[in-house]
């Protein structure tokens, strides 16, 4: 029984070593991005991640006054 157990241990750590290699290799490829983003493009992006903080922030205070029954 623990021979099994050892084997399939075994099979899983060489999956995700073959895994983790994969990405790896896909991060190195697309470590720099080869575009070129225009002013407009990253003002709009930094606004999308502020309001995505935003949202989680709300989310939170949300989170806090239901567990709590009270506004902070």
């Amino acid at each position: 029984m623990t021979t099994m157990v050892r084997e399939f241990g075994e099979q899983i750590a060489s999956i995700v070593r073959e895994s983790t290699g994969k990405i790896r290799i896909i991060n190195q490829k697309y470590a720099k991005p080869k575009i070129q983003l225009s002013g407009g493009a990253k003002f709009a992006l930094l606004l999308l991640e502020l309001y995505l903080i935003f949202l989680v922030v709300l989310l939170a205070y949300k989170f806090w006054t239901i567990i709590h029954g009270s506004v902070l």
